[in-house]
């Protein structure tokens, strides 16, 4: 039934993902195997991106920050993430570089794909951060930076922007690697849930 070899990761994308990724050819052609079960036309709808955020947060609510992730792997804006498109959403997610992180950080808060960060977009994506910190977290965090409001004021202020301003790529990545409060601020750290997750799913 079909093409035999669709169930296998051809060599040229295992090679692309073994040189720009951390993980091993194993890992890979085992997490492809798990992607064809979850998604036999090997693409991730939207939606489907979305269930599989849902999963790993079950006590908050993802979805807003699960539409920007997968806006920003979209790279070709086709509406799915292919294998591959996927593998370098979790790599940079869970422990890509640190240059490599601040550019797909950068892509995840320039919603509109304009080339520049608005006061507007760092309070959208930071309120989407914030729906997946479950309640009893967000009370045990400092209190200038507990709601989205004040952790986005935190974020522009440190930029020393006016609110009509905007913040260019270098400048959003070289403040963000000068200051590790603010690279901590921007991002919402999940790698742990996710590998745990992945790992029961190898099992």
């Amino acid at each position: 039934m079909g093409n035999s070899k669709s169930g296998a990761l051809s060599k040229e994308v295992l090679e692309d993902l073994k040189s720009n990724t951390k993980y091993s050819e194993t890992e890979l052609c085992t997490w492809y195997q798990c992607f064809l079960k979850e998604c036999p036309g090997g693409k991730i709808s939207r939606k489907q991106f979305e269930g599989i955020y849902a999963s790993f947060f079950p006590n908050a609510d993802p979805s807003a920050y699960a539409r920007h992730v997968f806006r920003s792997f979209d790279t070709n804006a086709d509406g799915t993430l292919d294998f591959k498109e996927y593998i370098v959403a979790l790599h940079l997610t869970s422990g890509g570089k640190t240059l490599q992180k601040l550019e797909w950080a950068f892509a995840l808060y320039d919603v509109d794909g304009n080339g520049t960060i608005s006061k507007n977009e760092i309070q959208e994506i930071v309120k989407s951060i914030f729906n997946m910190i479950p309640e009893e977290d967000q009370r045990g965090l400092p209190e200038d930076e507990d709601t989205p409001e004040k952790r986005s004021e935190k974020i522009w202020d440190f930029f020393g922007k006016k609110d009509n301003d905007k913040i260019a790529e270098g400048e959003f990545i070289q403040g963000a690697m000068d200051n590790k409060d603010i690279l901590r601020l921007i991002q919402y750290d999940e790698p742990q849930k996710i590998k745990d997750k992945l790992k029961e799913k190898r099992q």
